[in-house]
């Protein structure tokens, strides 16, 4: 019971000592150590933080400004050029879609057209998954195959002018597997100019911002014109125009405004960059094709000329920042930059306590426990004063004998 009594009495001093240490105050000390290693890693981690503070954080980031990173953009596109097919003269209608252009548009290299077809019944191409049969019972009526050209009417027909046959379906005859014809591809397309008109605007600041010029877009000469020439965008988004014509792809034209606006107005202009989006690797999905068709009428019956588009498609992507000078990013930035000075500190520290304070020398002087001092110095001026008043005591009694005559005991 004694020892119980003794452990319970020292939990309680202990969280006694815990709160009462709690509301302690501790201020650094200063205290200069000569040791020329320790001070060279102190002025070298010192240097570091306010280099990066002052280069990367104020003067390349610029953390005084106030900044907006997604603006309201509209984006207009324009493709102009003509090419010769045969003796045929190609303009924009017949090759760039859409025509009323947007931040998406498509030019036409080379197109695979399939003519005069119309609605009625022939046979399905033989590659579609149980189309070859040998009699009518093995095509179903009214099925429709997912990879197919249309419904199934239950008949085992001759395909075209071959020896074997397929089952028959209904719809626009004769199919384009059959009956497509490619057409050369348009060498003059690599010629093509492409307009690209681009407004922002940044809400927070009230700016708006537009780049109209009449040029031709040269990194060097003119890097902020929004005319291009087909084969240039081709060349900087690393692809060969021959290949893209067999193919078609789909290049994303990169528009980024990076403003100032602490700066003049006019060095708010945009830079241009070009890269292919869609996947080169996986070769049988790769590339970019569209359909649409004419549609007219002969002989009182609707027929149309189909036509299998392959391609540019120009994705216009807009990116934006603007940043302008403010109090408050300006205020806070400086002081995470004073308070990010006082870790080189704390780092040479725990160098110094750790690596170099080997008898404790530094850490005697580094760490003082003015309490334990305060108490000392208590009990040293009782002493004196007590000291003090017995001397006083012994003088008083000597001098009030000598008054009364009297003899000293």
């Amino acid at each position: 019971d004694t020892q119980t009594h003794k452990n319970t009495k020292n939990v309680h001093r202990l969280a006694l000592d815990y709160f009462l240490g709690f509301w302690d105050y501790e201020t650094p000390k200063v205290m200069v150590v000569k040791n020329r290693k320790l001070g060279v890693i102190y002025r070298g981690v010192q240097f570091l933080v306010i280099t990066y503070f002052i280069w990367y954080v104020f003067i390349s980031q610029k953390a005084y400004q106030e900044s907006e990173t997604r603006p309201e953009s509209s984006v207009y596109t324009k493709m102009k050029g003509t090419a010769l097919q045969g003796d045929h003269v190609l303009d924009t209608v017949e090759y760039v879609r859409p025509l009323e252009g947007g931040d998406v548009i498509s030019a036409i290299l080379r197109r695979v057209v399939t003519y005069n077809q119309r609605q009625g019944t022939c046979a399905e191409h033989f590659t579609v998954t149980n189309a070859n049969c040998s009699k009518d019972s093995d095509c179903i009526p009214g099925e429709v195959d997912f990879n197919g050209n249309g419904k199934r009417t239950g008949r085992c027909v001759p395909y075209y002018n071959q020896t074997f046959k397929t089952c028959e379906i209904q719809t626009w005859c004769p199919i384009e597997q059959f009956a497509a014809i490619q057409e050369p591809a348009l060498a003059e397309a690599i010629n093509f100019t492409v307009y690209i008109k681009n407004s922002v605007h940044f809400p927070k600041f009230k700016n708006a911002k537009k780049y109209l010029k009449k040029c031709h877009y040269d990194e060097k000469n003119h890097p902020y014109c929004p005319n291009f020439r087909l084969g240039y965008i081709a060349e900087q988004a690393r692809e060969k125009f021959s290949e893209l014509c067999k193919t078609g792809g789909v290049i994303g034209v990169f528009i980024n405004w990076k403003c100032d606006l602490d700066l003049d107005s006019s060095k708010c202009k945009p830079t241009y960059s070009f890269r292919r989006l869609d996947l080169r690797k996986n070769l049988p999905n790769s590339g970019y094709d569209f359909r649409f068709a004419k549609y007219y009428s002969k002989d009182g019956k609707e027929f149309r000329t189909l036509i299998n588009a392959i391609g540019i498609r120009l994705d216009v992507i807009v990116h934006g920042h603007a940043g302008r000078f403010s109090i408050i990013p300006t205020i806070i930035n400086t002081v995470t930059a004073m308070t990010s000075v006082g870790i080189c500190s704390i780092i040479c520290d725990w160098i110094m306590l750790t690596f170099i304070d080997k008898n404790d020398v530094y850490s005697d002087r580094k760490f003082d426990d003015v309490r334990k001092r305060l108490f000392d110095f208590k009990d040293t001026f009782k002493i004196i004063c007590f000291d003090c008043f017995v001397l006083y005591n012994k003088m008083y009694s000597s001098t009030h004998r000598d008054q009364l005559g009297m003899a000293p005991s």
